[in-house]
């Protein structure tokens, strides 16, 4: 009786229960993108990272560089103020493949790092960030494999059709008259299924126009100097501050289409079409130093005695460049991919998957002088001196000239720059006081086309046994080729004559734009005129720079990969100890010919002499992997992860571009040919990494996680000297082909390794668990510290491009009845990163650490509960509402600033209707 009175009390319960209508909760919004996010990364078989749809649309984020940046061991560097390159866990860009629906991606970026502003993140579906690999993973990256993924419609319970807009405006005022500060942004998407739901189909168009300013300080270098008193200290040698403006304009096209004529057939075409063109306004003026012409006395120069750095100094009789500089970068990614699920019966099930994807880009960056007079000694100089108030903001200069007089300041090169024998003969000034005075102006040209097709052939079987629960087997193949072409044009004003017209000219009314300011460097105003339309009318005269520089020609370039794969997984099921073990035993075979076609280089009798090169360099990798997960409990789970990962060289290391020299007498190695330049023989770095990591999943909302990685390096690339076969290159000379064809190069080699580790420490904590009056209001946060030992193939110490020692990340939120809010903090440590530097050459820089705060509040008229206005939320959005600056640094002394970057702040006013 005693027993029986419980149990019949419950089964009475139950009936009641069972009787009533039950109340089901769903959580939606960014707390059901949580839930989401959580449970893909609880049940994934490796260590992965996942963004749910949600995540991305609600962010104020122009790109997903933004929303990844923000995960446990990623971080991002921002290049003209929007965060595009992403690292892992102290890795560069370079070293993660980034996968699109599974298919690796090509890139609009000189190498093979994606830039993530190129993809829209208002039509993805999620991210999934690979830590560990497995055999089936198409992309091959030493520190992870990023994969963004569209929608499925046929998993999508209901029609939808949805608008989202919002209006962008900068925090600076337009800092170019005719620059942009404010934007827009649109995005319509549309998801239905048809004929009784075997046909489904997802449409999304998204429209975005967006501006972007910054106040820049760039410094050309800081050479040593001796005052009056003998002291020395780093001085500036040269300045180029200026003010840019920016609208990045992007139109993006996604559609799926998904067919399941039966429950053994799903059949899936994806295409995704993006027209990219990034406009840039920039004006300034370049400012030689202590490199210029003008005389710098002891007696003016202050040295910081704790820093050895000339603080301040005056220099008189200095000549200035001022620049009004136009730059159009235009891209278009074309993807397409079908994949093909068949269930032959009930033990095997066939996986076929082809993709295409293209990118084009072209780059169109116009530089253009004007000052007081042409040449070095004519016109009117200025007394210039600057003060560096401390810190990392650059220097602050005092002058005497007024730079926004059209009467003083006209068109033309007010210094000797750009030396070339094709100018001087073009102008017939050879041997005259105006030789090597013809360089008005400068423009770079170089152009990217990146192509990509892959085919993948698996098969999966189901094995009856207590540890196999299935086994794939798969073949791939892929093929790649990508193109640079490199040309850049010398300006010369159409109306200079010599003799009768060696001077300048005034900028024609109709092309003055009025001033922009250069008051934060304390330069006042400057002449601001329309660059573009002076160029397009005539006013310049273009000659190749290709005809007396070589170095054109050494970055234009052809590398060709086909990689052939096949892989074989066996998916763990079993028990270990009692305790539940799946995951994932596999290796993956890969087979890689390349080839570089480029130019062997020689300038004879100052011109540039060309001969085609073809290189080809054959290899293969076997690549292991484990992974293992083991559920203490319905909460705890311990995962274990070990695998030999590659990343491939970058694409213009690759190249077979050289500059070339044929001697009748041998070098050192018995070599008649040395060239120097890009390596067609390099192979992939190679990684050993082990993963060990505790999940503690307490809650649907929350969980916290500790990690610990490590990985052994080797075969890295670094500065060194190698041998290549010359076959079929002539001396140029002579024009025929040499007995020995072998040359001593100069360029990158592989070798030299070392060791990386770091620990991750994350958690997602809904504060209802602590009291149920805060339900709604939850924190997210991170912790990553890495640490390197890595030296090179001359054992000499080597810090990884794009390794911060801490990543630090946060997110406060609060979501409830429609109310929503979140404030979020990125931080990173000091890293080496890329840029851009001289003629589009990638240029590694000292990049100071960063933190950078983005908030939003918004409100949900649906989830409050207000007829009528269901489907409809509002959102006010912001980033970087610190003004967090982007800094870079030359040499070891802090105020030594290469960059400083003032971006401001950006905000966002929008909506989101959902039908």
């Amino acid at each position: 009786m005693a027993l029986s009175m419980p149990l019949l009390a419950e089964e009475t319960a139950a009936k009641e229960v069972s009787e009533q209508e039950v109340e089901v909760i769903e959580v939606k919004g960014f707390r059901g993108s949580l839930i989401e996010s959580i449970n893909k990364k609880r049940f994934s078989s490796s260590v992965v990272e996942t963004i749910s749809a949600e995540d991305i649309g609600k962010l104020p984020d122009s790109s997903i560089a933004e929303s990844l940046a923000r995960l446990p061991g990623l971080a991002a560097q921002r290049l003209d103020g929007r965060a595009s390159k992403v690292s892992i866990r102290g890795f560069g860009e370079n070293e993660s493949a980034t996968t699109f629906n599974g298919r690796e991606q090509v890139s609009i970026g000189d190498n093979r790092g994606v830039e993530f502003d190129l993809y829209p993140s208002e039509i993805m579906s999620g991210v999934t960030v690979y830590k560990t690999p497995n055999a089936t993973i198409e992309g091959e990256g030493i520190a992870g494999v990023i994969d963004m993924q569209t929608v499925k419609p046929l998993s999508q319970s209901e029609r939808v059709i949805q608008f989202n807009g919002q209006l962008e405006q900068t925090s600076f005022d337009k800092l170019n008259p005719d620059g942009n500060d404010s934007g827009f942004r649109g995005t319509f998407a549309y998801m239905d299924k048809f004929a009784d739901d075997t046909v489904g189909v997802a449409f999304a168009h998204s429209r975005m126009s967006s501006p972007n300013q910054e106040k820049r300080w760039n410094a050309w270098g800081y050479p040593e100097f001796t005052n009056g008193d003998g002291t020395t200290g780093s001085i500036l040698g040269g300045a180029k501050p200026f003010v840019r403006s920016s609208t990045l304009d992007r139109d993006s096209t996604m559609l799926v289409v998904e067919v399941a004529p039966n429950d053994k057939l799903l059949m899936t075409f994806d295409a995704l079409y993006v027209d990219f063109s990034d406009e840039k306004i920039l004006r300034g003026i370049e400012v030689p130093f202590a490199w210029g012409q003008g005389s710098i006395s002891g007696d003016t120069a202050t040295i910081d005695p704790d820093t050895g750095f000339v603080t301040s100094a005056i220099t008189q009789g200095q000549r200035v460049v001022v620049r009004n500089d136009y730059e159009e970068r235009n891209a278009e990614l074309t993807s397409f991919g079908f994949n093909a699920k068949y269930d032959l019966n009930d033990d095997w099930a066939l996986d076929f998957d082809v993709s295409y994807s293209k990118v084009e880009r072209e780059t169109w960056s116009v530089e253009s002088y004007s000052g007081t007079g042409r040449g070095d000694a004519r016109g009117v100089a200025d007394n210039l001196g600057y003060t560096f108030d401390g810190g990392n903001t650059g220097a602050t200069f005092t002058h005497d000239l007024d730079y926004s007089d059209f009467n003083l300041i006209q068109l033309g090169g007010p210094l000797s720059w750009g030396w070339s024998q094709a100018l001087n003969d073009k102008f017939g000034v050879t041997g005259t006081e105006y030789e090597n005075q013809l360089q008005d102006g400068f423009i770079n040209a170089p152009s990217i086309d990146d192509e990509l097709k892959a085919i993948k052939l698996a098969a999966t079987q189901v094995i009856e046994n207590d540890v196999i629960a299935s086994i794939t087997y798969g073949f791939s193949y892929r093929e790649r080729e990508k193109v640079k072409e490199s040309e850049g044009y010398f300006m010369t004003l159409s109306s200079f004559s010599y003799p009768d017209n060696p001077g300048m000219m005034a900028v024609p009314e109709q092309y003055r734009e009025g001033t922009a300011s250069l008051g934060f460097i304390g330069m006042g105003d400057m002449i601001a005129y329309d660059t573009q339309g002076l160029i397009r009318d005539g006013y310049y005269d273009l000659t190749r720079e290709s005809l007396t520089n070589s170095s054109h020609a050494t970055k234009s370039w052809s590398v060709n990969e086909e990689v052939t794969a096949l892989f074989v997984q066996a998916d763990i099921d079993t028990e270990i100890g009692g305790f539940p073990v799946t995951g994932n035993l596999g290796v993956r075979y890969v087979q890689t010919e390349q080839s570089s076609r480029g130019s062997a280089i020689q300038t004879i009798d100052q011109k540039v002499v060309t001969t085609p090169t073809d290189i080809s360099h054959d290899y293969s990798n076997v690549l292991p992997s484990l992974n293992l997960s083991m559920r203490i409990d319905d909460e705890q789970t311990l995962r274990f992860g070990i695998a030999k990962t590659i990343s491939r060289a970058r694409l213009d290391e690759m190249n077979a571009s050289v500059n070339a020299n044929y001697s009748q007498q041998v070098d050192d190695n018995g070599n008649n040919w040395s060239i120097s330049g890009g390596n067609p023989l390099l192979e992939p770095k190679e990684a050993l990494g082990v993963d060990l990591s505790y999940e503690n999943y307490f809650s649907d909302e929350g969980y916290f996680s500790t990690a610990f990685f490590w990985k052994d390096l080797d075969q890295w690339i670094f500065d060194g000297k190698y041998e290549v076969d010359m076959s079929g290159v002539v001396n140029p000379e002579t024009g025929n082909i040499p007995d020995n064809p072998i040359a001593s190069g100069n360029g990158k080699v592989n070798g030299g390794g070392g060791t990386l580790w770091g620990y991750e420490l994350s958690v997602t904590f809904p504060f209802k668990i602590i009291d149920e009056r805060l339900d709604g209001f939850g924190l997210i946060a991170s912790h990553t510290g890495v640490k390197s030992n890595i030296d090179d193939h001359n054992s000499n110490d080597y810090e990884l491009p794009g390794l911060s020692s801490k990543i630090q990340n946060l997110t406060f939120y609060y979501e409830k009845e429609g109310i929503q809010f979140r404030t979020s903090m990125r931080k990173r440590g000091d890293f080496k990163g890329d840029v851009y530097g001289l003629g589009f050459t990638t240029t590694q820089v000292d990049i100071v650490g960063e933190t950078v705060w983005d908030a939003q509040i918004g409100y949900d008229f649906g989830e409050a509960g207000i007829e009528g206005l269901e489907g409809l939320s509002v959102f006010l959005q912001g980033y970087n509402l610190t003004a967090e600056p982007f800094t870079s640094l030359q040499g070891e002394n802090a105020l030594q600033v290469r960059d400083y970057q003032d971006y401001g702040r950006t905000y966002l006013l929008g909506f989101s209707y959902k039908l």
